[in-house]
């Protein structure tokens, strides 16, 4: 509120100089020729105020990105992480702002109708842009340069599928095999409807034509705890959330979703070569800014990100994510979104889901 009040008064004083430029030359005093000066040097800081934001100068004041899911999260921890080492590199505070809801659709909407100057970010995933996508409805292809600048992908960590032991399952075939033999038996649980570990499934589903009675949660933490105690079947998880108990032999692990195997967990096969081929669900965390931001910025946003995660600490913090770096072109990042969005659309029509926020 008080930048607002600031920002009207700043206004109105422009709006003063402007009309004081229009005062006759017979009705200048010499009060009136101070106040003129005055209002000379108030609307040169008017018209500087209203250029736009140049790369050269670029950043000179704290930026602000938006993380669209609450706190703690693996969205949320990367742009920590990014946002410290932008501020090593470039000497500005990054600020993380928080607006958790709609499955990460309202800061994500929040971003889209931000100013594009390059001082407000969107640090989103799969989800997010699923859901906003979904909220934005219109006819045609989804076109993310139409709503936001994509900057680069962060890191696009795969998924494990993980079942309970008790279930007589050591690959994806033999999930595939049960679920055939027992239509609708088996469950398997999400963090919730529309996130990434609920599409994972349904893709299954949709690929190896069966059907899992779906189990959502509010989070993949209480879904594990089921998955444990033998509530539900199936998940596709986070491999660093389940990795654990894995170890421990209280889940097994059956798959990986990414087409080619993690070089965290080399002994698990992915679920492509173990009963399914073609499968393939990644959750990809990237950067963006607001449609028309500059393109010099975001060039220059680009190449420090990417410059970050060449470095080994950033390489170790993903580790614990369960991810490699994988950094992109803002234009290959462009097509990336579009095509995951128009894959993930599809099946959403296609299962007729509900995503939340959908119009």
């Amino acid at each position: 509120m008080q930048g607002d009040t600031h920002e009207s008064g700043w206004m109105r004083w422009c709006s003063r100089s402007r009309a004081i430029n229009n005062v006759p030359k017979a009705q200048l005093s010499s009060g009136n020729v101070v106040m003129l000066f005055r209002a000379f040097l108030i609307a040169l800081a008017c018209a500087f105020t209203a250029l736009p934001a140049r790369a050269d100068v670029y950043p000179d004041r704290p930026i602000r990105m938006i993380v669209p899911f609450a706190p703690g999260g693996g969205t949320d921890v990367l742009a920590r992480i990014i946002a410290q080492k932008l501020y090593e590199k470039w000497g500005q505070p990054v600020v993380i702002d928080n607006q958790p809801g709609a499955s990460g659709g309202i800061g994500t909407r929040a971003a889209m109708n931000a100013a594009p100057d390059g001082y407000t970010l969107l640090m989103a995933s799969t989800g997010a842009l699923m859901a906003a996508a979904s909220a934005i409805g219109g006819e045609g292809a989804f076109d993310v340069s139409r709503y936001l600048s994509p900057i680069t992908v962060a890191a696009a960590p795969p998924y494990l599928l993980v079942v309970n032991p008790k279930l007589p399952a050591s690959s994806a075939a033999d999930l595939i095999r049960i679920s055939k033999e027992k239509p609708e038996s088996l469950t398997f649980g999400s963090s919730g409807v529309g996130a990434a570990s609920h599409l994972s499934g349904v893709l299954f589903e949709s690929e190896a034509g069966i059907r899992m009675l779906h189990i959502p949660y509010k989070g993949t933490g209480p879904g594990v705890t089921d998955l444990l105690a033998g509530r539900i079947d199936v998940m596709f998880a986070p491999g660093p959330v389940v990795q654990p108990f894995v170890q421990a032999g209280q889940l097994k692990a059956i798959g990986v979703t990414d087409i080619a195997r993690s070089q965290f967990w080399p002994e698990v096969p992915t679920i492509s070569e173990s009963g399914l081929r073609g499968y393939e669900s990644v959750g990809w965390f990237g950067l963006l800014a607001p449609a028309k931001t500059p393109s010099d910025i975001i060039k220059q946003i680009n190449e420090a990100v990417v410059a970050i995660m060449q470095s080994k600490d950033f390489r170790d913090h993903l580790a614990v994510l369960g991810a490699e770096p994988k950094p992109q072109t803002p234009e290959e990042f462009g097509r990336y979104i579009n095509a995951d969005v128009a894959k993930w659309t599809k099946l959403v029509k296609d299962n007729d889901i509900k995503l939340p926020g959908a119009r």
